[in-house]
């Protein structure tokens, strides 16, 4: 929209940005609102990463992996990290149980809170089977930690993925799992990022909240089969973007031969006007993309459909929110 925004000026304080400023009064009136002062101030941009790891039946092999595959991330430059649905286990009702564990006693969690530590990383750990300890129910969650290695919120996946397409696919998570009661929002240093899970990002109606409390970037985690894989993997991703003007990350296991369930693979990035930014195929690979906060703003602007809503109409609202 403003070609300026985008070159990324040489700008590194306060004082040289009010010389800028004043040595143009046209330019100021123009241009440098208070509203584009605080973007080109702001950490408007930021590189994404989304491993697509492989993942075994050997659950240390799997953390260790998983850790190097998060520092090699981090050295090239990665602010915010996430790896895919169920990275410590195989993708199967007959895991769930067998490789749960509770959040902040279990090895999962363990690594995964030093890998974001060390590395100074905002970290969406994919997702884990987590028993609680008080229930000894078994969630399909979600931990994100922040770069000094505290847990900032947990995700347990909403929509547990129970279907039936005859000859086809039939998976029933709801056999071992339980499902999940929130949605699920975190601040960065960066931006808001809503966290859901696979099958969540079949219900707009979580995204749509999920931006409706100020998210910019939607994280899915999710290991989308070779059946729904092809045809609705990267279309979910880019209604998802498109409906809520936001940038939107998959991030998938890669296909492993030797499990019982063959991944899709295709980890990918939207963007807020549907394009795809970055992808790959189904190999182990980590998706980079550089991530631009001022494209969501401009498009909001330029599309106003935000402030176009007729609440007078229709409303989503989140039951729960106090």
């Amino acid at each position: 929209m403003f070609g300026f925004v985008s070159l990324r000026l040489p700008i590194n304080s306060k004082s040289n940005f009010r010389n800028l400023k004043s040595s143009n009064s046209n330019l100021q009136k123009k241009f440098f609102s208070a509203r584009y002062f605080a973007t080109m101030e702001g950490k408007k941009t930021f590189k994404f990463a989304g491993i697509q790891l492989m993942v075994g039946e050997d659950k240390s092999k799997n953390l260790e992996n998983a850790r190097a595959k998060i520092n090699e991330a981090a050295k090239k430059g990665a602010n915010i990290v996430s790896l895919p649905e169920c990275f410590n286990c195989p993708y199967s009702t007959d895991s769930f149980g067998p490789y749960s564990e509770a959040i902040g006693s279990g090895p999962s969690s363990e690594i995964l809170s030093k890998a974001a530590h060390e590395n100074k990383i905002f970290l969406i750990g994919g997702s884990i089977p987590e028993k609680d300890p008080e229930t000894s129910k078994v969630y399909n969650t979600s931990l994100i930690y922040g770069p000094d290695g505290k847990l900032l919120a947990k995700h347990r996946k909403v929509h547990l993925f129970d279907v039936n397409i005859p000859g086809k696919i039939t998976f029933q998570e709801s056999l071992t799992l339980s499902p999940g009661e929130s949605i699920t929002t975190v601040d960065t240093d960066h931006c808001k990022i809503g966290v859901a899970i696979c099958y969540d990002i079949r219900f707009p109606e979580l995204a749509l909240l999920s931006a409706s409390k100020g998210a910019k970037f939607l994280i899915y985690p999710g290991a989308f089969n070779m059946t729904t894989g092809p045809l609705h993997w990267e279309l979910l991703q880019r209604a998802r973007a498109l409906d809520n003007q936001v940038f939107v990350a998959t991030i998938s296991p890669a296909r492993n031969p030797d499990s019982k369930y063959q991944a899709w693979g295709h980890s990918t990035v939207v963007s807020p006007w549907g394009k795809i930014i970055a992808t790959t195929e189904h190999n182990e690979d980590i998706v980079y993309a550089d991530i631009d906060l001022t494209q969501v703003d401009e498009i909001r602007e330029q599309i106003p459909v935000w402030k176009q809503k007729r609440s007078d109409l229709y409303e989503i609202r989140d039951v729960k929110q106090k």
